[in-house]
């Protein structure tokens, strides 16, 4: 190659593998976040059990009226 077509071929090059490598993490970003989500619903759904069993734990026990 002509050095003028080797200066304007290697920048080009580079701005072209940058662009996949972008696409590439912006691929990987997308994945990760789903996976976020996915277990953020998780651990709220866990939070929420937690929750409903110390509620009847920490709750006294029900009280029958007294027989007549």
């Amino acid at each position: 190659m002509s050095g003028a077509t080797e200066a304007i071929w290697k920048p080009l090059k580079s701005v072209i593998q940058m662009e996949s490598r972008i696409e590439l993490l912006a691929t990987t970003a997308r994945e990760q976040q789903a996976k976020i989500e996915t277990l953020t619903e998780r651990v709220i759904r866990l939070e929420a059990q937690m929750d409903m069993r110390l509620l009847r734990i920490s709750a006294p026990a029900a009280k029958c009226l007294p027989a007549k």
